[in-house]
């Protein structure tokens, strides 16, 4: 053999090792710059649930009407949204477009020349051993897409992937089972699995069960595990290495160890004693669900997400900043090694969980084109950061309504507490009162939009504040025990207005418990507000028509203006809107994709048999401030869809 042979045969082997992986990504990538589909669950991997397609604008958007709409035939809570491929992707004739269900997360695919069903996955799981694990109603917020495979991840944790041209099985695997925590264990699973390069990336749920979570990422081909980073052990566990920095600092050697059992790095060490003799391994109990959305960015090689809140909600058994919850994580694709993270809520006593989307867009920061990351946290304050670095550029309140915290120190990136809202400086079996936000948040899972065309970010709100009692074992608080719930805390919610009567945003609705608002995130100031009787629990889509959708608890789908928020259209739905806008085309004409079915936390009381006539504190707190949501709403799972006629 020559020598130039054997060096080409050499390349041929080097590049059969590294085609699966480019390929995956690049085939991903073009899909997602067609706007003609939707191929990710972000719209893209920046997460800024855009499109470019601007046949429907602000000229005409109130001219749109339904053009068909599908049952998938289950009731409660449709989070998520479809996916929209084309035929050299799925190997079928035409475009498809692919939609799941609430428990048991059936999928289905859809000829979108003929609006029949292609095929339909119909998963067997154990609803007796799942379905009363679930925290928040028996969501599921949407599939995935590469390799001519649909990712499912279960409720019950089994990630599946599909063939997309028959729905046939190609591979499963267990996503919790494999390390001792499966539904029997309160692990169960409600994310979008999300493919990046020749992976598939998949979270966890379960922090009010004590389980201890992770991200996990799995090789797209065969289902093999390519890594898992939990979010709070050792660092060989969070998969740290010398390198992985805080606000720029080294992070030190098994941080997350020294955290859950002394006061030494926690803020107020005088808010309790030290418990490290007898508590010192509870973070193995200790939470951190990952259930968001994650974006990524191929540059950097990083994929980025949010950690969910410290088990058990009582803070006053866990002193310490209870690391790594409630923290920004950026992560290597290929190993899972954290480059930096960033926690938001340090010692979390009021369940402010940190899993809400990051979204990636270079903006000017005072100024300067800076490659950030912006993320609005469930505990009120919206973080600007440099997306490489994990600098803090940036953190304000998205509601003027917000009281825990005075402000964040952009030195440390402490949230500045006040002792009044303090869960664990009151102490156990005392409530503490009118903490704003509630235990849901400023922003829960509805995940936001960015339009490049006015460089604003576009968020759905909750405007709600709540009372907060911390249960002592005494008190009839629980050990943790596997399977059962983990939680040892009190709420109740109510419309922040009683709270904060002079909030701007208020305006004259002194009971509305949502926000619609436009954000400047390199000023950290809100532009405009629309003001909602409920939270607004739906995913947000902007439009080059500078149109933006959003949903409400009441069962509307609305566009508005994206320069002003003035409102252009509005449509009743079958049900309560906590899915997500998104767009495509076809055969020319654009199309607004919508899942109606009430459900998730707030909307709990209506989803939920039995919910209805529960005291106000049942549904972690949620009955009481949503039960006239009763009048407004029932039960459905139906995807509608918009066009121009």
């Amino acid at each position: 053999m020559s020598k130039f042979l054997i060096k080409q045969w050499l390349i041929a082997i080097m590049a059969l090792g590294l085609s699966t992986s480019v390929m995956a990504n690049d085939e991903v990538r073009k899909l997602i710059d067609n706007p003609n589909y939707w191929a990710f669950p972000g719209g893209d991997y920046n997460n800024w649930r855009y499109t470019p397609l601007s046949q429907i604008n602000t000229d005409n958007a109130n001219k749109v009407v339904t053009a068909w709409t599908f049952s998938t035939g289950r009731l409660q809570g449709h989070e998520g949204g479809p996916l929209v491929l084309p035929s050299s992707a799925t190997g079928l004739a035409g475009d498809t477009l692919y939609i799941h269900s609430s428990f048991p997360n059936d999928v289905f695919a859809i000829s979108l020349d003929t609006l029949e069903i292609v095929w339909y996955h119909e998963p067997q799981q154990n609803e007796a051993e799942t379905v009363p694990v679930m925290c928040c109603d028996i969501v599921n917020r949407g599939l995935g897409y590469s390799m001519g495979q649909i990712y499912l991840q279960q409720a019950d944790t089994t990630l599946v992937a599909l063939s997309a041209k028959d729905g046939s099985v190609k591979w499963k695997v267990e996503n919790g089972r494999d390390v001792g925590y499966g539904p029997k264990a309160g692990n169960t699973a409600t994310n979008a699995p999300h493919p990046m390069k020749d992976k598939v990336i998949t979270g966890c749920s379960g922090a009010e069960f004590g389980v201890r979570c992770w991200l996990a990422a799995y090789n797209a081909k065969d289902g093999s595990l390519a890594w898992r980073a939990y979010s709070m052990g050792p660092d060989e566990d969070i998969l740290f290495d010398k390198n992985t920095t805080s606000l720029g600092k080294k992070v030190g050697k098994n941080s997350s160890l020294d955290s859950w059992c002394a006061n030494s790095d926690w803020k107020a060490p005088a808010r309790g004693p030290n418990k490290c003799k007898t508590l010192g391994d509870q973070w193995k109990s200790g939470g951190g669900s990952t259930w968001g959305w994650w974006p990524a960015d191929f540059e950097e090689n990083l994929l980025y997400y949010g950690s969910g809140n410290p088990s058990t909600w009582n803070p006053v058994v866990r002193p310490g900043d209870n690391k790594w919850s409630m923290t920004m994580f950026a992560r290597d694709i290929d190993t899972g090694v954290a480059r930096w993270v960033y926690q938001m809520t340090p010692h979390d006593e009021w369940d402010y969980d940190g899993i809400n989307e990051m979204i990636l867009a270079d903006i000017k920061v005072k100024g300067k084109m800076t490659p950030a990351l912006v993320h609005f946290d469930r505990n009120g304050f919206a973080y600007t950061m440099n997306r490489k670095t994990g600098a803090l550029l940036v953190a304000e309140k998205y509601d003027p309504a917000v009281n825990w915290a005075t402000h964040i120190d952009m030195k440390t990136g402490y949230p500045q507490t006040v002792d009044s809202k303090s869960t664990h400086f009151q102490g156990e079996d005392v409530v503490s009162k009118d903490i704003c936000p509630a235990a849901l948040g400023t922003k829960d899972q509805q995940p936001a939009a960015f339009s490049p065309r006015t460089k604003l970010f576009y968020v759905p709100t909750n405007h709600v504040c709540m009372t907060y009692e911390p249960v002592s074992y005494a008190a009839g608080g629980n050990q943790y025990t596997a399977g059962q719930a983990y939680v040892n805390a009190n709420l109740t919610m109510y419309p922040a207005g009683a709270v904060c009567p002079d909030c701007p945003n208020n305006n004259a609705a002194k009971d509305n418990m949502g926000n619609m608002i436009a954000w400047d995130a390199g000023t950290g100031k809100i532009v405009w507000n629309i003001v909602e009787q409920w939270s607004v629990w739906s995913g947000v889509l902007a439009t080059a028509g500078d149109v933006v959708y959003y949903g409400t608890l009441d069962a509307y789908a609305k566009a508005v203006d994206a320069k002003s928020g003035k409102l252009l259209w509005k449509f009743k739905a079958p049900s309560g809107i906590i899915g997500n806008f998104n767009s495509w085309a076809h055969k020319g004409k654009q199309y607004v994709g919508i899942l109606s079915g009430i459900g998730g936390w707030a909307g709990a009381v209506v989803a939920i048999p039995g919910l209805a006539a529960a005291p106000g504190e049942a549904a972690l707190g949620a009955v009481g401030g949503y039960r006239k949501l009763l009048n407004s709403s029932r039960n459905s799972g139906v995807l509608l869809v918009f066009a121009l006629p």
